[in-house]
């Protein structure tokens, strides 16, 4: 069993991107067999609904109930594009449901589940209850950074870090807001350090290295382990 965390950004980045949707889905029922739950995240209409439930009054709690919803859509779109003979019809909207589902051999996809999770957490639990062999997260960033490379040029770029080096990285930058979080959220990386959970880094746009990431064999993001 695997379990794909994906980006937002890369789904939805202000309207469904459905090339890109057509694309991950090929990979994801080419690699069916290994076992696969993907959580997708809510991108931009996320941040913006989050946003808008702040200025008219709603506390954190309901901005992250409205993100969610966004994330949900977005795991609908990426069930209707993997397909009704691939992939589970039914999102799944809390971890019980997600096993359950998991046992019918196709893909599962499931998008939020509890305001103060992020997707990332999400995918982190699940992969924990499920004895999950790996994690892939797939973001618009070809990996972990020392800083972020789209403001710092000379950021560099790590090939692999134990989980420790991940969890002090995620200190730096959690705000426990919606949309706004380390590559992956501190508690996420608590999660897969206490599980001792093999996460893998990548490019979700370079589909080679995602899967190759999949299969547990070298690519160009970051490995996290040991």
């Amino acid at each position: 069993m695997i379990v794909l965390s994906i980006g937002g950004s890369l789904i939805n980045p202000g309207e469904p991107d459905v090339v890109y949707l057509q694309k991950i889905s090929e990979v994801l029922r080419h690699n069916r067999p290994l076992g696969i739950i993907a959580v997708t995240g809510g991108g931009k209409p996320a941040r913006t609904a989050a946003e808008a439930v702040r200025k008219l009054g709603g506390n954190e709690f309901r901005a992250d109930e409205a993100a969610i919803l966004s994330t949900r859509q977005n795991a609908h779109l990426l069930t209707a594009a993997i397909g009704r003979k691939d992939g589970h019809v039914v999102v799944p909207q809390d971890f019980d449901e997600a096993a359950r589902s998991s046992l019918s051999g196709r893909i599962v996809v499931m998008g939020g589940t509890i305001p103060g999770l992020t997707t990332d957490a999400d995918a982190a639990l699940i992969a924990e209850k499920l004895n999950a062999e790996r994690i892939i997260n797939l973001s618009n960033v070809d990996g972990i950074y020392d800083s972020d490379p789209r403001i710092n040029k000379k950021a560099k770029k790590f090939k692999q870090m134990p989980f420790s080096q991940l969890v002090s990285l995620a200190l730096r930058s959690d705000e426990r807001t919606a949309g706004t979080h380390f590559i992956f959220d501190m508690f996420a990386c608590k999660i897969i350090a206490r599980a001792r959970i093999e996460t893998h880094f990548v490019d979700g746009r370079n589909l080679i290295d995602v899967e190759n990431a999949m299969r547990g064999k070298p690519h160009g993001g970051t490995v996290v382990k040991g």
